[in-house]
């Protein structure tokens, strides 16, 4: 016999205000399930405040995120959501030569191009070092690589040291839009911004090689597509490169590819298989220029 006949059949428990104990049951019953799910409703809100929390600070963390607070990577008003390539944009002196999301930005990148040096002592003690001398005084660079802040202390390092540069973005979705409008600002030709099309990121990266008394002699690239845009359209300005860097490992294959097709008319340099670069990022992490300190 189950519990709530024992209830119903004790003559122990009379009805109470004319109601049956069976009724009795039910409502609490009912009463029991409605608590429990107050107490549900109650306990996954206080998950979800505790996620969101932590999401804040997660996204908030990085710069490179186009949801972050942090950064100014995404697009806040309609002008913003207007193509960079239809929009006149100019520094505060006046320079005209780059094409970035917003130059407004300016203020916010050029604060976390100044942390970034922080964390890179070895380069900006080079800086410092040979920015008399002018080392790299002649050089022509065309760069396409990813464009944050720790890209902008190398960019602003081969320029206190004599390089002339123009640089585009190797990835659509990596540039940090703020610190290229602080390169763009600082007077540094720069094309680049987050969320960039098939057909921007090559209108960019041309832009870069081909431009008005601009003879590149060196390219620094992040995957092979500058070279492979220079050496398929603009072969006898490819003819004329001193030199090459690569650091990733596309880009070192197609350098392969080329050379076994006898197109490879220039040195080129695989940065991407020296042993700096594949202990740190294969085995002692990022933040190589600390070990130069």
């Amino acid at each position: 016999m189950s519990d709530k006949n024992l209830l119903n059949n004790n003559p122990s428990n009379p009805p109470v205000n004319g109601i049956s104990n069976d009724q009795n049951l039910e409502t609490a019953s009912a009463e029991a399930r409605t608590t429990h799910h107050a107490l549900q409703v109650i306990k996954e809100n206080k998950v979800t405040r505790r996620t969101s929390r932590i999401r804040s600070r997660s996204l908030s963390a990085s710069s490179t995120d186009s949801y972050s607070s942090a950064s100014y990577t995404g697009s806040s008003s309609d002008e913003d959501d207007v193509n960079p390539r239809e929009k006149e944009q100019r520094s505060s002196r006046g320079h005209t030569d780059f094409c970035v999301r917003n130059i407004e930005l300016k203020a916010f990148g050029r604060r976390e191009i100044e942390i970034a040096e922080q964390e890179m002592p070895g380069i900006v003690a080079l800086r410092k070092r040979a920015a008399e001398d002018k080392p790299l005084r002649g050089a022509r660079i065309v760069g396409c690589t990813h464009i944050n802040a720790q890209t902008a202390v190398l960019i602003e390092t081969l320029s206190e040291l004599g390089a002339q540069v123009r640089w585009s973005a190797c990835n659509i979705y990596s540039t940090q839009n703020e610190v290229a409008a602080a390169l763009a600002e600082a007077g540094f030709p720069i094309f680049a911004w987050r969320g960039e099309t098939e057909e921007d990121f090559w209108w960019c990266i041309d832009r870069c090689v081909n431009a008005e008394n601009w003879q590149p002699n060196m390219i620094l690239d992040d995957g092979g597509d500058a070279t492979h845009l220079m050496l398929k359209k603009y072969p006898a300005m490819f003819k004329l490169i001193k030199g090459i860097v690569e650091e990733s490992v596309t880009g070192v294959h197609r350098l392969y590819q080329l050379s076994k097709a006898a197109k490879l008319t220039v040195p080129a340099m695989n940065v991407n298989d020296s042993v700096t670069k594949t202990k740190f990022d294969n085995l002692y992490s990022c933040k190589e220029s600390i070990v130069d300190r």
